[in-house]
């Protein structure tokens, strides 16, 4: 049985299941995308620098088999998705129940699943490159904003006024996009950015709170250093941050200081934080390829499986190969 935990915002709060989703890894490209979807590639998007299109996903929904368009994957493009209907999304080891609607983002850092549970499924989502949205464009680096910082599951319920809203911008998007308009790409780099300013106000603001303290700092710090080295892509990527004091040497500090502070600002000790998101990626290869036991042990920095073994079933209370069976 997958666990579930309770998440709030604003009053409100939403269960989500935790569990390994059984899919293969895989990355989808963006023309991977227009060949499984079936999509009409937009004429002229190839003459500006990246990429944008907009979809109803009514007209893209099998009703009659109830078929799911897209495999779970990581893309090799940014999604943003106004849901309405029930549906299932996983992001990662997570599961969340869309009972009525939602927004959605994904990023191409975090493998993603929306699995449609009934045939009313209506709503738009849009599709965007990192090179569409970049620096030199609007003044902003995608992966830095906060609704894609490593950790954030950017998933929100929303009320009717919230989605009458957000759907006014998509449909703007969609006419745009159908326009000769000569600075059309300009205005919907515009209305990417209020979609995703949007999607932050929902945001807990403890996620969007400027961090004050050092001990605060550091901790932020080291949270990035750990995400960065996440997802496992392939047998021969291989951690390159092991062990507490290999982050204490890239920070500056002492490993010692650096367990006070995460002490101090988590409750948990480093070793502890990088234990269990070591554990969290050996469950997502062990359930998600086929690599073999000593292969994923290799990738998340052991260099004898038994090691690996021992150090799993201690923290998960299964052997790697009874998780993955």
């Amino acid at each position: 049985m997958p666990a579930t935990v309770t998440k709030r915002r604003s009053g409100k709060s939403a269960t989500f299941k935790v569990k390994v989703a059984p899919d293969m890894i895989s990355k989808s490209s963006i023309t991977d995308f227009y060949r499984n979807s079936q999509a009409e590639y937009p004429a002229g998007i190839e003459k500006e620098v990246g990429h944008f299109n907009i979809f109803e996903i009514e007209k893209l929904f099998d009703k009659k088999t109830g078929s799911r368009i897209m495999p779970y994957s990581r893309r090799s493009y940014y999604k943003v998705s106004l849901l309405k209907g029930r549906s299932r999304a996983e992001y990662a080891d997570k599961v969340v129940d869309i009972r009525e609607g939602a927004l959605l983002f994904a990023t191409p850092k975090i493998p993603y699943h929306w699995i449609p549970e009934d045939g009313n499924q209506t709503g738009m989502f849009f599709i965007f490159t990192e090179d569409f949205l970049s620096r030199n464009k609007v003044g902003v680096i995608v992966d830095e904003l906060p609704i894609f910082r490593p950790g954030a599951l950017p998933i929100f319920e929303l009320t009717e006024d919230e989605r009458t809203e957000l759907e006014y911008i998509f449909r703007k998007m969609q006419k745009e996009l159908a326009s000769d308009y000569v600075y059309k790409y300009d205005l919907l780099r515009n209305l990417i950015l209020e979609v995703i300013h949007f999607g932050q106000k929902l945001q807990p603001m403890s996620v969007l709170d400027p961090v004050h303290s050092a001990s605060e700092r550091i901790s932020s710090l080291f949270v990035e250093l750990l995400e960065r080295q996440f997802p496992i892509e392939s047998p021969e990527q291989r951690l390159k941050l092991r062990a507490a004091k290999d982050y204490a040497d890239r920070l500056a500090v002492h490993v010692n200081h650096l367990n006070k502070v995460l002490k101090e600002v988590t409750g948990q000790t480093t070793t502890d934080i990088i234990s269990k998101r070591i554990v969290q990626e050996a469950k997502i290869l062990l359930k998600q390829t086929d690599w073999s036991v000593s292969e994923i042990a290799y990738t998340l920095g052991f260099d004898d499986p038994a090691h690996f073994s021992n150090f799993f079933k201690k923290q998960a209370s299964f052997s790697p190969v009874a998780f993955r069976s």
